[in-house]
């Protein structure tokens, strides 16, 4: 059945049920139920970046789903596994934010440069929900992937590099020196040197950069006030190096509509021009409550990534479907501070979360083995971005391993969509996963016109 049919005789079958109760035992007569492209009204362009990506160091995301080592007999290329590299291509994600996530403010960009037999071991923010037979590499974070390398990786694969800044634990002084490491000219600075001692002589020229992460949570407890004072501090007069910087806040956790109101009045506090730094504030969703109403534990109402019926399959986009509401939600709140919207609103991380149980390598935290619901789950959440793509500026999937095989970015990213075998399933498997052919169907829409569509029914009773 063509799309096309299929879409007309669904709709078809939706009308008569919608209309059953016309006149009552009298059956219906006929459907016309037609679907109308608008040609002519254009909606705008879908933006590549809503297809972006998002890699954390945890579990086995990094070590080793992307990082090897050169000396490996996984086939790499400068220590990133080869496997991965060539499906990120064929995705062709615009954006990868890293390192995290909650990792990232437990994060010393300087221990990741350098040298890598003089980087440093450092106890890995998810060290504590590691298994006691996990591998070292994932308790205690070896810096043999840092940002030289992750640049690198982005380079590889096409994409641009979203870092995310550690708010929590360090200065807005360090902020400010990873900015000019990465961007400072060839020879300007010594950071620039220190740079191209490791092979890097032209700058990076990231131009994406998160101020923090979770900012009401992990990233730091702050109220919104609270971190609209550090996200302030933070932003003013970084070197700009002659190209714009993009920076986005820590947005809200689901509907906490609180957090976006409390944020802009205090942005606001000292007149509008702090407005002009704030290229979008990041919004969290993650679908994980499939207990059919019973509870709202963050634990018990998980569901099993692979066990689950058919209502279970339906909960679970329920779940999703409120990504629609909380992006009209806060969209309209931010329009009260900001009536001409020059901020975006970056969904930074979303998807579906499940209970431990079915990880593809024992042990890897939050590894789960995506199923055709996901593939579904994912092509929904997509298509909200695409239409509500005037608004939404960046989304991404992720590499991490919760989804564990491919991830989304919005205007540029947001949490794992085609949950893309970041890691070793990748290497391992030799069919790709569903969720992440869903990524390379969604490719056909880059940079496509939205036009507006127009359903009519009419029914005879």
């Amino acid at each position: 059945m063509r799309r096309r049919e299929f879409l007309y005789d669904g709709l078809a079958g939706a009308c008569t049920l919608a209309f059953a109760k016309c006149s009552a035992p009298k059956a219906i007569s006929s459907v016309d139920s037609r679907i109308e492209i608008l040609i002519g009204e254009s909606l705008g362009t879908i933006s590549p970046d809503i297809y972006g990506h998002f890699t954390e160091n945890l579990g086995g995301v990094v070590y080793d789903g992307m990082w090897v080592g050169e000396n490996s007999k996984v086939p790499n290329i400068d220590g990133i596994r080869t496997k991965l590299i060539e499906e990120m291509r064929k995705i062709k994600a615009p954006v990868v934010r890293y390192p995290g996530g909650c990792f990232a403010d437990s994060y010393d960009w300087r221990d990741g440069i350098g040298p890598a037999d003089k980087r440093p071991r450092r106890t890995n923010f998810w060290s504590d929900g590691e298994e006691s037979g996990a591998p070292t590499s994932h308790k205690y974070d070896p810096n043999q992937f840092g940002t030289n390398e992750f640049v690198h990786f982005c380079k590889l694969i096409g994409a641009q590099p979203y870092l995310a800044a550690n708010v929590r634990s360090l200065s807005a002084g360090e902020f400010y020196r990873w900015v000019e490491y990465c961007n400072s000219p060839a020879g300007a600075t010594t950071l620039a040197d220190i740079r191209a001692a490791a092979g890097y002589v032209e700058p990076f020229n990231v131009r994406f950069w998160g101020v923090g992460n979770e900012s009401w949570g992990c990233g730091g407890n702050f109220t919104p006030q609270e971190y609209a004072s550090e996200f302030r501090r933070f932003t003013t007069w970084v070197p700009h190096y002659g190209q714009r910087l993009f920076f986005i806040a820590s947005g809200p956790n689901v509907d906490d509509w609180n957090w976006t109101r409390g944020f802009f009045e205090e942005i606001l506090r000292k007149g509008r021009s702090p407005l002009r730094s704030i290229y979008g504030i990041a919004l969290h969703h993650y679908a994980w409550n499939v207990s059919r109403g019973r509870t709202q534990d963050w634990v018990q109402g998980k569901g099993d990534a692979l066990k689950f019926d058919a209502v279970e399959w339906y909960e679970l986009l329920r779940e999703g479907e409120h990504m629609e509401s909380l992006i009209n939600g806060h969209w309209h709140i931010m329009g009260e501070a900001d009536p001409s919207h020059a901020v975006k609103l970056i969904v930074d991380e979303w998807g579906p979360w499940y209970r431990p149980g079915s990880e593809v390598t024992p042990g890897d935290q939050l590894e789960q083995v995506p199923t055709l619901r996901d593939a579904v789950f994912s092509g929904m959440t997509l298509d909200i971005f695409n239409r509500d793509g005037s608004r939404t500026s960046s989304m991404s999937v992720n590499l991490r391993p919760r989804e564990h095989k491919a991830s989304v970015l919005g205007e540029w990213f947001q949490r794992s969509i085609n949950q893309l075998a970041a890691d070793r399933l990748c290497a391992r498997c030799s069919a790709r996963p569903r969720s992440v052919m869903t990524g390379m169907e969604s490719r056909r829409h880059f940079g496509v016109c939205r036009d507006r569509l127009r359903f009519t029914t009419r029914t005879s009773c």
